[in-house]
Protein backbone atom coordinates (compact mmCIF):
# COMPACT_ATOMS: atom_id res chain seq x y z
CA UNK A 1 0.00 0.00 0.00
CA UNK A 2 1.25 3.29 -1.15
CA UNK A 3 1.81 5.63 1.73
CA UNK A 4 0.99 9.31 0.78
CA UNK A 5 3.79 11.87 1.66
CA UNK A 6 3.75 14.39 4.08
CA UNK A 7 6.49 16.78 4.76
CA UNK A 8 6.22 18.54 8.12
CA UNK A 9 10.56 19.25 7.69
CA UNK A 10 11.01 22.06 6.23
CA UNK A 11 13.54 23.95 8.44
CA UNK A 12 16.48 25.12 6.35
CA UNK A 13 15.35 22.96 3.26
CA UNK A 14 11.51 24.06 2.21
CA UNK A 15 10.30 22.54 -1.04
CA UNK A 16 11.19 24.68 -3.86
CA UNK A 17 8.95 27.10 -5.00
CA UNK A 18 7.07 26.96 -8.39
CA UNK A 19 8.36 30.29 -9.49
CA UNK A 20 11.67 29.14 -8.01
CA UNK A 21 11.98 26.61 -10.11
CA UNK A 22 10.72 28.37 -13.21
CA UNK A 23 13.46 31.03 -12.65
CA UNK A 24 16.39 28.49 -11.98
CA UNK A 25 15.61 26.64 -15.01
CA UNK A 26 14.73 29.93 -17.26
CA UNK A 27 18.50 30.97 -15.33
CA UNK A 28 20.30 27.49 -17.34
CA UNK A 29 19.37 28.68 -20.34
CA UNK A 30 20.51 32.45 -20.39
CA UNK A 31 22.56 32.31 -17.15
CA UNK A 32 24.87 29.84 -17.96
CA UNK A 33 28.09 31.74 -18.68
CA UNK A 34 30.89 33.26 -15.92
CA UNK A 35 29.58 36.13 -15.34
CA UNK A 36 33.09 37.36 -14.96
CA UNK A 37 33.77 37.57 -18.62
CA UNK A 38 33.21 40.22 -21.19
CA UNK A 39 31.55 38.68 -23.44
CA UNK A 40 27.69 38.85 -24.73
CA UNK A 41 27.17 35.74 -22.90
CA UNK A 42 29.20 36.98 -19.37
CA UNK A 43 27.33 40.26 -19.63
CA UNK A 44 23.77 38.57 -20.11
CA UNK A 45 24.84 36.20 -16.65
CA UNK A 46 26.45 39.14 -14.69
CA UNK A 47 22.77 41.10 -15.64
CA UNK A 48 21.32 37.85 -14.30
CA UNK A 49 23.21 38.10 -11.29
CA UNK A 50 23.07 41.77 -10.53
CA UNK A 51 19.14 41.55 -10.54
CA UNK A 52 19.35 39.09 -8.32
CA UNK A 53 21.51 40.49 -5.80
CA UNK A 54 19.39 43.77 -6.47
CA UNK A 55 16.36 42.24 -5.48
CA UNK A 56 17.73 40.75 -2.45
CA UNK A 57 18.91 43.71 -1.31
CA UNK A 58 15.59 46.02 -1.58
CA UNK A 59 13.97 42.88 0.33
CA UNK A 60 15.90 43.84 3.27
CA UNK A 61 16.63 47.48 2.95
CA UNK A 62 20.10 47.06 1.92
CA UNK A 63 22.17 48.64 -1.00
CA UNK A 64 23.18 46.16 -3.55
CA UNK A 65 26.51 46.31 -3.15
CA UNK A 66 26.12 45.27 0.57
CA UNK A 67 24.78 41.76 -0.65
CA UNK A 68 27.23 39.14 -1.21
CA UNK A 69 26.98 35.43 -2.04
CA UNK A 70 28.21 32.55 -0.19
CA UNK A 71 27.83 28.88 -1.28
CA UNK A 72 25.97 28.34 1.80
CA UNK A 73 24.23 29.57 5.21
CA UNK A 74 26.86 28.09 7.20
CA UNK A 75 29.56 29.44 4.78
CA UNK A 76 28.06 32.82 5.31
CA UNK A 77 27.78 32.54 8.94
CA UNK A 78 31.79 31.44 9.47
CA UNK A 79 32.73 34.39 7.12
CA UNK A 80 30.99 37.23 8.84
CA UNK A 81 32.43 35.76 12.39
CA UNK A 82 35.94 35.31 11.34
CA UNK A 83 36.20 38.05 8.87
CA UNK A 84 34.75 40.99 11.60
CA UNK A 85 37.11 39.43 14.30
CA UNK A 86 39.99 39.93 12.00
CA UNK A 87 39.02 43.20 10.97
CA UNK A 88 38.48 43.89 14.49
CA UNK A 89 41.66 42.37 16.26
CA UNK A 90 43.14 45.88 17.72
CA UNK A 91 39.99 46.32 19.50
CA UNK A 92 39.69 42.82 20.92
CA UNK A 93 39.56 39.36 20.37
CA UNK A 94 35.98 38.59 22.37
CA UNK A 95 32.63 37.29 20.55
CA UNK A 96 29.24 37.69 22.52
CA UNK A 97 26.54 34.74 21.48
CA UNK A 98 23.17 33.80 22.93
CA UNK A 99 23.56 30.16 24.17
CA UNK A 100 21.11 29.10 21.62
CA UNK A 101 22.52 30.24 18.16
CA UNK A 102 23.43 27.52 15.44
CA UNK A 103 25.99 25.37 16.00
CA UNK A 104 27.75 27.52 12.70
CA UNK A 105 28.03 30.54 14.76
CA UNK A 106 29.20 28.67 18.14
CA UNK A 107 32.04 26.81 16.21
CA UNK A 108 33.04 29.76 14.25
CA UNK A 109 32.67 32.33 18.04
CA UNK A 110 35.35 29.66 19.27
CA UNK A 111 37.77 28.96 16.43
CA UNK A 112 38.24 33.19 16.04
CA UNK A 113 38.07 34.16 19.43
CA UNK A 114 40.93 31.66 20.53
CA UNK A 115 42.89 32.59 17.38
CA UNK A 116 42.92 36.03 18.45
CA UNK A 117 43.42 35.40 22.48
CA UNK A 118 40.25 35.75 23.03
CA UNK A 119 36.75 34.02 24.23
CA UNK A 120 33.55 33.06 23.43
CA UNK A 121 30.81 35.39 25.72
CA UNK A 122 27.71 32.93 25.96
CA UNK A 123 24.45 34.38 27.14
CA UNK A 124 22.21 32.22 28.61
CA UNK A 125 18.70 31.99 27.82
CA UNK A 126 15.01 31.56 29.43
CA UNK A 127 13.06 28.44 29.54
CA UNK A 128 11.18 30.16 26.86
CA UNK A 129 14.50 30.32 24.45
CA UNK A 130 14.96 34.26 24.74
CA UNK A 131 18.30 35.02 25.36
CA UNK A 132 18.08 37.43 28.74
CA UNK A 133 18.89 41.05 26.90
CA UNK A 134 20.24 42.13 30.46
CA UNK A 135 23.03 39.74 30.28
CA UNK A 136 23.73 40.01 26.78
CA UNK A 137 23.88 44.34 27.04
CA UNK A 138 26.35 44.11 30.08
CA UNK A 139 28.58 41.23 27.96
CA UNK A 140 28.83 43.64 25.07
CA UNK A 141 29.92 46.48 27.33
CA UNK A 142 33.17 45.16 28.43
CA UNK A 143 35.88 45.74 26.50
CA UNK A 144 37.66 43.81 23.84
CA UNK A 145 34.83 42.37 22.30
CA UNK A 146 35.09 42.40 18.55
CA UNK A 147 31.64 40.66 17.19
CA UNK A 148 28.41 40.20 18.52
CA UNK A 149 25.66 37.64 17.36
CA UNK A 150 21.85 37.12 18.28
CA UNK A 151 19.71 35.18 15.78
CA UNK A 152 16.74 36.93 14.29
CA UNK A 153 14.36 33.54 15.67
CA UNK A 154 15.31 30.13 17.41
CA UNK A 155 14.65 27.61 13.76
CA UNK A 156 14.07 24.81 16.29
CA UNK A 157 11.76 26.44 18.99
CA UNK A 158 10.08 29.21 16.82
CA UNK A 159 11.26 31.94 20.07
CA UNK A 160 11.90 35.45 18.42
CA UNK A 161 14.67 37.44 20.16
CA UNK A 162 14.94 41.23 21.18
CA UNK A 163 17.17 41.90 18.42
CA UNK A 164 16.02 45.76 18.78
CA UNK A 165 16.97 46.13 21.95
CA UNK A 166 20.32 44.32 21.70
CA UNK A 167 21.26 46.07 18.30
CA UNK A 168 20.75 49.44 20.42
CA UNK A 169 23.20 48.66 22.87
CA UNK A 170 25.87 46.92 20.09
CA UNK A 171 25.64 50.36 18.71
CA UNK A 172 26.42 52.29 21.60
CA UNK A 173 29.07 49.97 22.24
CA UNK A 174 30.35 49.64 18.97
CA UNK A 175 29.99 46.56 18.52
CA UNK A 176 28.85 45.40 15.32
CA UNK A 177 25.79 43.09 15.84
CA UNK A 178 25.63 39.66 13.33
CA UNK A 179 21.99 38.76 13.01
CA UNK A 180 21.32 35.40 11.46
CA UNK A 181 17.84 35.65 10.09
CA UNK A 182 18.15 31.50 8.39
CA UNK A 183 14.73 31.06 10.19
CA UNK A 184 13.12 33.97 9.86
CA UNK A 185 13.82 35.54 6.34
CA UNK A 186 10.14 34.99 4.12
CA UNK A 187 8.04 33.87 7.06
CA UNK A 188 8.26 37.49 9.38
CA UNK A 189 9.69 41.17 9.26
CA UNK A 190 12.91 40.60 10.12
CA UNK A 191 13.19 44.61 10.05
CA UNK A 192 16.89 46.75 9.78
CA UNK A 193 18.46 46.40 13.53
CA UNK A 194 21.30 44.63 11.91
CA UNK A 195 24.86 45.41 10.67
CA UNK A 196 25.80 41.98 9.88
CA UNK A 197 22.43 39.89 8.08
CA UNK A 198 22.81 36.30 7.55
CA UNK A 199 19.79 34.29 5.72
CA UNK A 200 19.47 30.87 3.75
CA UNK A 201 17.41 30.59 0.61
CA UNK A 202 16.70 27.17 1.22
CA UNK A 203 14.71 27.96 4.20
CA UNK A 204 12.22 30.10 2.31
CA UNK A 205 11.57 27.76 -0.85
CA UNK A 206 14.91 28.72 -2.91
CA UNK A 207 17.25 26.00 -4.02
CA UNK A 208 19.84 24.66 -1.68
CA UNK A 209 23.79 25.71 -2.28
CA UNK A 210 23.56 28.93 -1.74
CA UNK A 211 23.39 31.76 0.98
CA UNK A 212 23.27 35.46 1.52
CA UNK A 213 25.44 37.56 3.90
CA UNK A 214 24.50 40.91 4.19
CA UNK A 215 27.08 43.76 5.80
CA UNK A 216 26.12 47.24 6.09
CA UNK A 217 28.65 49.52 5.17
CA UNK A 218 31.33 50.99 8.02
CA UNK A 219 31.67 47.20 9.10
CA UNK A 220 35.22 46.68 9.48
CA UNK A 221 36.65 43.32 8.08
CA UNK A 222 39.47 41.62 6.86
CA UNK A 223 39.59 38.28 4.28
CA UNK A 224 41.20 35.36 6.36
CA UNK A 225 42.18 33.72 3.52
CA UNK A 226 44.12 33.94 0.37
CA UNK A 227 43.38 36.70 -2.12
CA UNK A 228 41.14 36.30 -4.86
CA UNK A 229 39.16 38.34 -7.49
CA UNK A 230 36.24 37.26 -5.02
CA UNK A 231 37.32 38.70 -1.51
CA UNK A 232 34.81 37.02 0.66
CA UNK A 233 33.68 34.07 -1.55
CA UNK A 234 36.42 33.17 -3.80
CA UNK A 235 35.38 30.57 -6.92
CA UNK A 236 31.79 32.91 -8.05
CA UNK A 237 28.38 31.35 -7.74
CA UNK A 238 25.44 29.69 -9.35
CA UNK A 239 24.30 32.68 -11.67
CA UNK A 240 20.50 29.69 -11.72
CA UNK A 241 20.64 29.68 -8.21
CA UNK A 242 20.94 33.32 -7.23
CA UNK A 243 18.22 34.59 -9.37
CA UNK A 244 15.89 31.44 -7.99
CA UNK A 245 16.35 32.42 -4.70
CA UNK A 246 15.49 36.03 -5.49
CA UNK A 247 12.17 35.23 -6.82
CA UNK A 248 11.74 32.52 -4.53
CA UNK A 249 12.11 35.88 -1.64
CA UNK A 250 9.91 38.09 -3.42
CA UNK A 251 7.19 35.18 -3.70
CA UNK A 252 7.38 34.38 -0.25
CA UNK A 253 7.21 38.06 0.68
CA UNK A 254 4.09 38.50 -1.62
CA UNK A 255 2.19 35.75 0.66
CA UNK A 256 3.98 36.00 3.93
CA UNK A 257 1.20 37.79 5.85
CA UNK A 258 -1.52 34.49 4.38
CA UNK A 259 1.12 31.61 5.53
CA UNK A 260 1.36 33.20 8.28
CA UNK A 261 -1.82 33.47 9.26
CA UNK A 262 -2.10 30.03 8.01
CA UNK A 263 -0.03 28.32 9.52
CA UNK A 264 -0.02 30.30 13.05
CA UNK A 265 -3.50 28.56 13.36
CA UNK A 266 -1.94 24.97 12.03
CA UNK A 267 0.91 24.71 14.87
CA UNK A 268 -1.56 26.36 17.82
CA UNK A 269 -3.44 23.03 16.86
CA UNK A 270 -0.67 21.16 17.52
CA UNK A 271 0.50 22.42 20.58
CA UNK A 272 -3.53 22.08 21.97
CA UNK A 273 -3.70 18.52 20.87
CA UNK A 274 -0.23 16.89 21.21
CA UNK A 275 0.07 17.89 25.23
CA UNK A 276 -3.37 16.91 25.44
CA UNK A 277 -3.61 13.11 23.51
CA UNK A 278 0.06 12.46 24.81
CA UNK A 279 1.20 11.81 28.72
CA UNK A 280 4.88 13.13 29.72
CA UNK A 281 5.01 15.52 26.81
CA UNK A 282 6.48 18.81 27.01
CA UNK A 283 6.24 21.15 24.67
CA UNK A 284 9.10 23.89 24.17
CA UNK A 285 8.95 27.43 23.88
CA UNK A 286 6.43 30.19 23.82
CA UNK A 287 2.56 30.29 23.05
CA UNK A 288 3.25 34.07 21.60
CA UNK A 289 6.48 35.62 20.30
CA UNK A 290 7.29 33.36 17.81
CA UNK A 291 7.75 31.75 14.22
CA UNK A 292 4.66 31.21 12.49
CA UNK A 293 5.56 27.24 11.41
CA UNK A 294 7.90 25.86 14.24
CA UNK A 295 7.13 23.86 16.99
CA UNK A 296 9.06 21.62 18.83
CA UNK A 297 7.72 18.64 21.64
CA UNK A 298 10.08 16.22 23.92
CA UNK A 299 8.24 12.85 24.79
CA UNK A 300 9.33 11.05 27.78
CA UNK A 301 10.71 7.83 27.68
CA UNK A 302 11.28 7.72 24.05
CA UNK A 303 13.96 7.63 21.46
CA UNK A 304 14.29 10.78 18.93
CA UNK A 305 15.14 8.57 16.20
CA UNK A 306 12.39 5.61 17.06
CA UNK A 307 9.81 8.65 17.02
CA UNK A 308 11.36 10.45 13.45
CA UNK A 309 11.69 6.15 12.13
CA UNK A 310 7.87 5.22 13.28
CA UNK A 311 6.67 8.97 11.54
CA UNK A 312 8.09 7.81 8.03
CA UNK A 313 6.79 4.50 7.79
CA UNK A 314 3.45 6.37 8.24
CA UNK A 315 4.78 8.75 5.77
CA UNK A 316 5.44 11.83 7.72
CA UNK A 317 8.78 13.66 7.38
CA UNK A 318 9.47 15.61 10.91
CA UNK A 319 12.93 16.39 12.21
CA UNK A 320 14.86 15.28 15.91
CA UNK A 321 17.71 16.58 17.41
CA UNK A 322 18.88 20.21 16.96
CA UNK A 323 17.89 21.74 14.05
CA UNK A 324 21.68 22.33 12.72
CA UNK A 325 23.23 18.77 13.72
CA UNK A 326 19.87 16.65 13.10
CA UNK A 327 21.97 13.80 11.42
CA UNK A 328 23.98 13.39 14.40
CA UNK A 329 20.76 13.08 16.34
CA UNK A 330 22.80 14.39 19.25
CA UNK A 331 20.74 15.80 21.82
CA UNK A 332 19.86 19.43 21.46
CA UNK A 333 22.03 22.42 22.62
CA UNK A 334 19.45 24.68 22.17
CA UNK A 335 16.49 22.86 24.41
CA UNK A 336 19.49 22.07 26.78
CA UNK A 337 20.57 26.08 27.08
CA UNK A 338 16.53 26.45 27.85
CA UNK A 339 16.44 23.56 30.59
CA UNK A 340 13.64 21.51 29.19
CA UNK A 341 13.32 17.58 28.03
CA UNK A 342 16.12 16.85 25.30
CA UNK A 343 15.15 13.11 24.50
CA UNK A 344 12.65 11.59 22.28
CA UNK A 345 12.25 15.37 21.06
CA UNK A 346 10.22 16.02 17.35
CA UNK A 347 10.88 19.20 15.33
CA UNK A 348 8.41 20.41 13.06
CA UNK A 349 8.57 22.89 10.29
CA UNK A 350 5.49 23.61 8.36
CA UNK A 351 5.90 24.77 4.18
CA UNK A 352 4.02 26.98 2.61
CA UNK A 353 0.25 25.43 1.68
CA UNK A 354 0.76 22.21 4.41
CA UNK A 355 -2.79 20.85 4.69
CA UNK A 356 -5.10 21.35 7.96
CA UNK A 357 -5.66 17.83 7.02
CA UNK A 358 -2.70 16.37 7.35
CA UNK A 359 -2.01 18.11 10.32
CA UNK A 360 -4.99 16.37 12.02
CA UNK A 361 -4.16 13.36 10.59
CA UNK A 362 -0.39 13.68 12.01
CA UNK A 363 -2.23 14.79 15.46
CA UNK A 364 -4.02 11.12 14.90
CA UNK A 365 -1.35 9.17 14.27
CA UNK A 366 1.03 10.46 16.49
CA UNK A 367 0.09 9.09 20.07
CA UNK A 368 -0.39 5.79 18.89
CA UNK A 369 3.13 6.11 17.87
CA UNK A 370 4.33 7.48 21.36
CA UNK A 371 2.20 4.79 23.18
CA UNK A 372 3.62 1.73 21.09
CA UNK A 373 7.52 2.69 21.13
CA UNK A 374 6.98 3.03 24.82
CA UNK A 375 5.00 -0.14 25.37
CA UNK A 376 8.27 -1.88 23.39
CA UNK A 377 10.77 -0.57 26.12
CA UNK A 378 8.45 -1.43 29.05
CA UNK A 379 7.67 2.02 30.09
CA UNK A 380 3.70 1.63 30.78
CA UNK A 381 1.23 2.89 33.50
CA UNK A 382 3.98 4.71 35.42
Amino acid sequence: MTVDRVVLDAGGQAPLLPVARDAFLAALDEGWADPRRLHSEGRRARALLDGAREALAAAVGARTEEVDLAPSHTAALHTAVSTVALGRRRVGADVVVSAVERAAVLHAADFTAARGDGRRVTVPVARTGQVDDEAFVAALARPGVALAALQHANGEVGTLQPVAAVHEAARAAGVPLLVDAGASLGHVPVGDAWDLLAANPGDWGGPSGLGVLVVRAGVRRSPDRPSDEDRWFPGGVSVPAALAAAVALESALAGQAAADEERRALVARLRDRIPAEIEDVDVAGPAEGRLPHVLTFSCLFVDGEAVVGALDAAGFAVGSGSACTSSTLEPSHVLAAMGVLTHGNVRIALPRGTRAADVERFADVLPGIVRSIRARLGVVDL
